[in-house]
């Protein structure tokens, strides 16, 4: 059963790790780069996705948070049971996952939906845009200022929730190392039982 709920756990961080890391699209261009690179057309083009995020369906919000609320209770589930290897390993990524949830409930969603939803997308038609429709970057209006900031916030806000998620499958991988050590421990100290009765016999 222990197995079966740390499985659970792993694939549930999985996958919001992979839907963090489909952000990156957005999120690499206004992370570690200098003022001279932070150009309008890199500005309109993670804003415009973050827009396109902000408008996504609610269903898709209802099964990210069922997906968030199992991996936080197989979490729970799996630290209930007291154990030494379940406190530490568990422990530590309850605090992880925790801050990820944190961050993206009182950082990212607020951050969405506040900024990014009645975003002006720079295309010339309003419906959906193609490559005509879309400016080019000399005729692109100037980035609103009062969005720098969120938009800078929201990468780095997906940033931290994929480290924070990062070491939660870390401290998996370690859990899982350091109980097949005692596995082959407990097996060769009945070994050594063994060929000692063996021996006396």
């Amino acid at each position: 059963m222990a197995g079966l709920r740390i499985s659970i756990f792993i694939c549930a961080v999985s996958f919001l790790l992979g839907l963090l890391f489909t952000h990156w699209i957005a999120d690499s261009l206004t992370l570690w780069k200098s003022p001279a690179t932070q150009t309008d057309l890199r500005l309109w083009t993670s804003a415009t996705y973050y827009s396109i995020l902000s408008r996504m369906p609610p269903v898709l919000l209802y099964i990210y948070g069922g997906v968030v609320v199992l991996g936080g209770a197989t979490l729970l589930w799996s630290l209930g049971d007291g154990r030494a290897g379940n406190l530490m390993f568990d422990g530590g990524s309850a605090v992880l996952y925790g801050t990820a949830v944190a961050v993206y409930l009182y950082s990212v969603l607020p951050n969405l939906f506040t900024n990014f939803t009645t975003l002006p997308l720079p295309f010339v038609s309003a419906g959906s845009p193609s490559p005509s429709s879309i400016q080019s970057a000399d005729t692109l209006p100037p980035f609103p200022p009062s969005l720098r900031g969120p938009t800078f916030e929201l990468a780095s806000s997906h940033l931290v929730c994929s480290v924070a998620l990062t070491g939660v499958l870390a401290l998996q991988a370690g859990r899982w190392w350091a109980e097949q050590k005692d596995v082959e421990d407990g097996d060769d100290a009945l070994d050594l039982v063994d060929g000692g009765k063996e021996k006396k016999d």
